[in-house]
């Protein structure tokens, strides 16, 4: 009989999971399981619902990214109306999506990350945080801050919510950007770039001392998968699927959505409700990918920006081109938001983002509809299924976090084995596990639906069932 250590729940990231790392009688570890003990049940609940309402009803699974659900649902309600929208809407649904990805990476490197490296692995639980990270470094923290709310005001000034806002809807949106938001947004973007910037240059400075974490924390060839442009055009809202692999080859390229169940599989395993996505042709588990921004980072060949695409060959020369590291998920986070609001610049200077003609109207003219856009962690599938009458018959949502199963598996795995040997639990070690998992920003209520409280209890389980040991952390 194997050992057993438990990390339940996993904190510092949105939703409720715990780990188990099994040893074997050497005291090694044998293997490492991510558990999401989460009960999945919001695609059942929509049922008989009308497909118009799914866009607001599917945001609010998730306080954190309700505007990737908000889009993903909108685009899935385009196509049962089988309208194109107007180029007004498609311009502002792009503009709230970039808000979103500035203001979630914004959260996830500043206040769930960065007190790892900058507070220390080992430090104190109570204050390895946000607010431990203001008192260390005010001005660091404060500039995170703003920048999180810079997008998150950017979402409140096209949807009247920085969350749960309905205003993508099956047709376009409901309204344009004003003028005060434009001119609001454009005061803004100094600040917010200068920001990104000094925490690129942070990162950067401290990656010398990072390299164990570089090296341990989900270091695997895997393939990457994400929506790309034209010519291989960094993506966040249309574009069409792109498979590559760890060493840069394109496996599968031009992929639509409406033909997502003929390259995507979707495994269970009895100790998770949490779904394992995988490319078919490779079947489970060797078709094992990573999505979100570091699968995004390695697929695009540009980003079409000018100080992101610097950026972008720098982060390749680091890397040693493909980036095959997890611990790069938080690199390629800030290039995002470096795209994200150069992207913003260009678009606050269109004329269309406050043009009256944003939506389409029409009748149900398609019976299913399959929508598909980038969320902050990833790609995100939205397909449902509807009667005559436009009420929704069946529903399959495949989230970001689920598509990354496999890799969050291996990742715990591989750094439970670099840094526990025997029967000890120390705090960094734990710490040094959870972070493997943070590296991915997983949101486990969009994924299992649910929400709750986030203490953290580990057992160690000796041979004969024995509890060797347990910590609490509250």
């Amino acid at each position: 009989m194997t050992k057993k250590i438990v990390i339940d729940p996993v904190t510092r990231i949105e939703g409720h999971a715990k780990i188990s790392i099994y040893l074997n009688d050497a005291g090694e570890v044998d293997d490492a399981r991510f558990h999401v003990v989460e009960y999945r049940g919001f695609e059942k609940f929509c049922e008989g619902r009308p497909f118009t309402e799914m866009a607001g009803i599917t945001a609010r699974i998730c306080g954190i990214c309700p505007v990737s659900h908000l889009l993903a649902a909108a685009k899935t309600g385009d196509k049962i109306l089988a309208v194109k929208i107007p180029p007004a809407a498609e311009k502002l649904r792009r503009l709230m999506n970039l808000g979103q990805i500035t203001q979630s990476h914004a959260l996830s490197f500043f206040h769930l990350s960065s007190p790892d490296w900058l507070l220390g692995w080992d430090s104190d639980p109570a204050k390895r945080n946000v607010f431990g990270l203001i008192a260390a470094d005010p001005d660091l923290a404060r500039a995170g801050i703003r920048l999180r709310q810079f997008g998150q005001t950017v979402i409140e000034l096209l949807g009247a919510k920085k969350i749960h806002a309905a205003w993508a809807v099956p047709g376009g949106v409901r309204s344009p950007l004003s003028p005060g938001g434009v001119a609001w947004i454009r005061d803004r973007l100094p600040e917010s770039r200068a920001t990104v910037k000094m925490a690129l240059d942070l990162f950067k400075n401290l990656m010398e001392s990072l390299t164990t974490e570089i090296e341990q924390f989900g270091h695997f060839p895997s393939l990457f998968m994400g929506l790309v442009g034209k010519n291989g055009l960094w993506e966040h809202y249309g574009g069409q699927i792109r498979f590559s692999d760890s060493e840069g080859n394109i496996l599968a390229d031009g992929l639509s959505e409406d033909d997502y169940q003929d390259y995507l599989g979707e495994a269970v395993e009895k100790w998770s409700y949490l779904k394992f996505p995988y490319y078919k042709p490779l079947g489970y588990p060797d078709g094992i990918y990573r999505v979100g921004p570091l699968a995004r980072v390695n697929i695009c060949s540009h980003f079409g920006t000018p100080e992101a695409d610097k950026e972008l060959q720098e982060f390749r020369q680091r890397a040693g081109g493909v980036a095959t590291s997890s611990f790069f998920y938080h690199y390629a986070r800030l290039l995002e938001i470096l795209a994200a609001l150069e992207r913003i610049e260009q678009l606050i200077d269109d004329p269309d983002i406050t043009s009256q003609r944003v939506r389409a109207n029409a009748g149900i003219n398609q019976l299913e509809g399959i929508g598909v856009s980038e969320a902050p962690r990833g790609t995100l599938f939205h397909h449902y299924k509807v009667d005559e009458n436009g009420l929704i018959q069946k529903v399959n949502l495949i989230i970001a976090t689920g598509q990354n199963n496999l890799a969050m598996n291996k990742t715990v795995a591989q750094i439970a084995k670099h840094y526990i040997q025997g029967t000890e639990v120390t705090e960094g070690m734990l710490n040094r596990v959870e972070a493997g998992i943070r590296a991915f920003d997983p949101c486990l209520s969009c994924s299992t639906h649910a929400a709750g409280q986030m203490p953290l209890h580990v057992q160690l389980w000796g041979a004969d069932g024995s509890i060797l040991n347990e910590v609490y952390r509250n």
